[in-house]
């Protein structure tokens, strides 16, 4: 969609401007929760979330990620993930392949996950009830 043709809907359509002004502050404060997480919980904790934040947007319990992006996201060294990975796997909760991670037991990762998991949850389904139930 052009800038020209997303500024007339903007416009012209207040249900798609309701919705991407709730998007845009779902958005934000999906950021917000992630900044004070990342100075607050641990890696193990924070590595849950993200799994399942991304689990989330999905549409399976496989998730094509690697390693190395998951310690960029997170701000870590890869080996860093690789051993916060290894006791999630240990643990039964996912499964590390080859350029993707599986969930195995998504209600336990959610309580290995920190508090900010369910806040940033409810926060998005608030804005955006009808995409995220």
């Amino acid at each position: 969609m052009s800038r020209a043709t997303f500024a007339r809907a903007m416009g012209s359509m207040p249900s798609f401007r309701s919705l991407m002004y709730a998007y845009v502050h779902a958005f934000l404060e999906q950021v917000m929760v992630s900044a004070a997480c990342n100075g607050a919980h641990g890696l193990k904790e924070r590595l849950a979330r993200w799994l399942l934040m991304m689990r989330d947007r999905s549409d399976g319990d496989e998730l094509p990620i690697t390693q190395s992006l998951l310690a960029e996201m997170l701000g870590v060294q890869r080996p860093t993930i690789t051993n916060a990975a290894r006791e999630l796997e240990h643990a039964g909760l996912i499964e590390r392949g080859r350029r993707q991670v599986t969930i195995l037991d998504r209600k336990a990762l959610a309580q290995a996950s920190c508090e900010c998991y369910q806040l940033a949850r409810a926060r998005l389904a608030l804005h955006l009830p009808k995409t995220f139930p």
